[in-house]
């Protein structure tokens, strides 16, 4: 399927603009090096893992709980480190 785009054919599967205005066209690109890049600028946006979290609604408690549990382990796993680290000594 293709479209004229500025007094071009312009195959749509291969140009994509993303939020922050980036457009990716394939002039002289293979698809797939096209979508090799794609993906990697998608993954440093992190822009996947904003809509694996934004999935589901999640409450305010919620949120405070998760954050708590968060620091919780984050604390333990610093405490063993710490342990790890006197044991060696």
């Amino acid at each position: 399927m293709q479209e004229r785009s500025k007094g071009k054919e312009v195959n749509w599967l291969t140009q994509v603009t993303l939020k922050d205005g980036e457009s990716f066209d394939s002039d002289g690109e293979s698809f797939d090096s096209l979508l090799k890049r794609f993906r990697k600028k998608v993954s440093r946006a992190r822009i996947l893992s904003e809509v694996r979290k934004r999935r589901f609604y999640v409450s305010k408690s919620e949120q405070r709980h998760r954050a708590l549990r968060k620091a919780i382990n984050r604390e333990r796993r610093r405490q063993r480190k710490v342990r790890r680290r006197l044991r060696r000594m």
